[in-house]
């Protein structure tokens, strides 16, 4: 796989995005843990307050009741530390730890050595002098460190000011070292980074698996481009899924269909040009040998070869024309707007087609009489006109062609109808390609395939559009809408 290959590059991104979301979740759910159980420790230090400070209380009224009037000295703080050590013996250095001391800060008694803070004057003189509760967590210690090793969590203290036999007074120091919480949060170290690394590594499968397919339609893609380049046009790409990829391989498959229709009509083009062509070549080069051997002394023989040759250059003629008009349209076309009678045009055009067609018996029907004033380039207007009207009189083997106009609005209409063999509804969307020649038309051997799509080339650079309405046997309607201009 290559290193600067997509594939690669998605795959970075994957493991990143996998590690900085999944790793974002255990470390805020780790520091949510964390303070939890710091939480977890202060009510557990609240609890032990509570239960000891009654113990002592209690201690030293007994204490006052027993000694009564000697209450006070060190007989007295020593038979509460008697009393306090049979109570808390045995506690655990994992369990909040005692300390009492008197008015001097001298320390009275401890339940441990763990009891014992340095540096706690401070806060042991604002519980002795303000009579308030002083709460302090010791050893600022860096949250993350139990993602990669043993879990620190500081220790809590608390100062609250106790009485003393005789009236004295003193300061009680609870301590607690958090290693319950500590072991917690140890204990689901191992299980959460096993559960991340999980996590990340189904992300990152999840994420590649996805990546692949998608990778695999645009290699799909690629190919399908690849065999296009080389001219292998009947490449089809998977389009059932309803998404954007199953829409963009839709849009290409019409797209590869479409090159595929023109290339076929190129490749009937050229057969049918080079038929057309050999055709009317063969005959000029016949005829000339017939004039070369008999036409000198037979008038009838040569006049007939005359007419011959000029009806097969006239063909020759009229093909070198629709290409010659090919050409033009591959260029942008530029119009002339000059004001013009295009009822007018349209008779001339359509007496001009009824010499042409008149072996065929067929009747032309114009325009009504007067006219009709439009602002517009009249002899490429004339064109359009003229090629949909040869090609009603081409395929109309009897009957009548007609061309009429009309004014709707701001818009001129004009309407060639025929009564000819009609054009396949398969066929309707094609037949302005260039090029392209349905059945009917090619049976005829009547065309190139040219006309309609210079004659829509026009119109479209005119500003108007063409439509066509046909049954095949009853005959085609060909409708030019066109701005009228201003006039």
């Amino acid at each position: 796989m290559r290193r600067s290959s997509l594939r690669t590059w998605l795959l970075l991104v994957s493991v990143l995005f996998a590690v900085l979301t999944v790793g974002g979740i255990s470390l805020t759910t780790y520091i949510v843990v964390s303070d939890g159980m710091v939480s977890v420790a202060r009510e557990r230090v609240d609890q032990f307050v509570g239960v000891s400070q009654n113990i002592v209380e209690l201690q030293v009224r007994a204490v006052e009741g027993e000694l009564g009037e000697d209450a006070s000295g060190s007989s007295a703080l020593s038979e509460i530390a008697g009393r306090l050590d049979l109570i808390y013996t045995g506690r655990t250095s994992s369990e909040p730890q005692l300390a009492i001391y008197d008015s001097e800060l001298e320390l009275v008694w401890a339940s441990s050595e763990e009891a014992l803070v340095e540096g706690a004057v401070p806060g042991r003189e604002q519980a002795l002098h303000q009579n308030e509760v002083v709460r302090v967590s010791r050893e600022d210690v860096n949250p993350l460190r139990g993602l990669l090793g043993p879990a620190v969590l500081p220790m809590q203290i608390v100062h609250l000011h106790v009485g003393l036999p005789a009236g004295e007074v003193g300061v009680m120091d609870v301590t607690y070292v958090p290693e319950r919480e500590e072991q917690v949060i140890d204990a689901i170290r191992t299980p959460m980074t096993v559960l991340a690394v999980s996590a990340m590594s189904i992300m990152v499968i999840m994420m590649q698996a996805s990546m692949g397919w998608v990778l695999k339609l645009i290699d799909d893609l690629r190919r399908a481009a690849e065999s296009v380049d080389a001219g292998q046009l009947n490449v089809h790409l998977p389009d059932e899924a309803e998404h954007e990829i199953g829409d963009l391989a839709r849009a290409l498959n019409g797209l590869i269909d479409r090159l595929r229709r023109k290339s076929e009509a190129q490749t009937r083009f050229i057969a049918d040009a080079s038929h057309e062509l050999a055709t009317p070549v063969a005959g000029i080069r016949g005829y000339t040998n017939i004039l070369r051997a008999w036409g000198a002394d037979d008038q009838e023989v040569r006049n007939e070869a005359i007419d011959a040759i000029d009806r097969e250059s006239r063909r020759m003629a009229r093909l070198c024309s629709d290409l010659l008009a090919l050409v033009r349209d591959e260029r942008a076309l530029t119009f002339t707007n000059v004001r013009f009678d295009l009822n007018a045009r349209c008779r001339q055009t359509l007496a001009a087609a009824a010499t042409r067609y008149m072996s065929k018996g067929l009747e032309f029907v114009g325009p009504d009489e007067g006219q009709l004033i439009m602002v517009g380039d009249p002899d490429r207007i004339e064109d359009a006109v003229a090629i949909l009207v040869d090609n009603a009189a081409k395929y109309t083997r009897a009957g009548m062609v007609s061309l009429k106009t009309r004014r709707r609005r701001d818009m001129v209409m004009i309407e060639v109808a025929d009564t000819g063999e009609g054009i396949p509804q398969q066929d309707i969307q094609s037949i302005f390609e260039r090029f392209y020649r349905s059945d009917i038309s090619r049976s005829e051997k009547t065309g190139f395939g040219l006309g309609l799509p210079i004659a829509r080339a026009i119109i479209d650079a005119a500003g108007g559009s063409i439509e066509v309405e046909s049954t095949v046997g009853v005959g085609s309607v060909f409708t030019i809408k066109l701005p009228r201009g201003r006039v």
